[in-house]
């Protein structure tokens, strides 16, 4: 499996170990934060077709992407700050990447952070408390929030060693990248904690945000075609069997 990370932008920023890009050590991470297991889950995707896309759980709350970071993709990454909504809707819940390495954690927090509407935590913990806290906040208060934070500073540590591959040295900056897609007021987002605020990528809804979401990741892929180094983990609603 491979790991998330990304270079510092601040050479003082605090730094995390990458966490893992396993759907299972995500569970384990939330639920023990306060996302009920019999709320929703993550999985992975097994592929961008059609075929394979229609394999994944729905409804579809998230999608998180992990891909490799190249000069000629962080070059056309960063052109597209020009999309990036003066006023992007409000209820779009976004925080900025201060925390190198961070950037498992805040694609969860996104990815969380942004289907509170369907999903219910559970009351008092960890995530209740976090969302609430920062609901008011910008993002940059909320990244300032979270980078003091002990209580999940410590978790995502737990989280970040158990994987089945050895977490690199705290130090080391791990050449890929977590971003998460998200569909809020019908349009679709691209929430990456190192841009200045939510990407538009046009309209969506909750029942295409998924194959949406595929659309755009396999833009990035195309522009990778030496490297296999993906990863792609759909936020699914758990649902009752009648």
């Amino acid at each position: 499996m491979a790991s998330a990370s990304t270079p510092d932008e601040s050479p003082s920023a605090k730094r995390w170990l990458p966490l893992e890009a396993n759907p299972d050590i995500m569970n384990q991470f939330l639920w023990g934060l306060g996302l009920p297991p019999d709320e929703a889950e993550f999985g992975d995707v097994y592929g961008l077709d059609e075929e394979l896309l229609a394999m994944v759980p729905k409804p579809v709350l998230a999608v998180l992407f992990l891909f490799p970071l190249t000069n000629k993709v962080e070059a056309e990454r960063k052109s597209e700050e020009d999309n990036v909504k003066k006023e992007p809707s409000t209820k779009v819940y976004f925080l900025r990447q201060t925390v190198g390495n961070a950037c498992g954690t805040i694609g969860l927090l996104h990815a969380i952070g942004n289907s509170t509407s369907v999903i219910k935590l559970s009351e008092d913990s960890y995530l209740d408390r976090f969302f609430k806290s920062t609901a008011d906040m910008d993002p940059l208060e909320r990244a300032a929030f979270l980078e003091k934070d002990r209580e999940m500073e410590n978790a995502h540590s737990v989280a970040a060693t158990a994987g089945d591959t050895e977490a690199p040295n705290i130090n080391t900056n791990v050449d890929t990248h977590f971003i998460c897609f998200t569909c809020v007021n019908g349009e679709l987002y691209e929430l990456d904690g190192r841009r200045s605020g939510p990407i538009s990528h046009g309209t969506s809804s909750p029942s295409t945000l998924l194959e949406d979401s595929a659309k755009v990741i396999k833009k990035v892929i195309d522009k990778i075609p030496d490297s296999n180094n993906f990863n792609v983990i759909a936020l699914s609603k758990k649902t009752e069997a009648f």
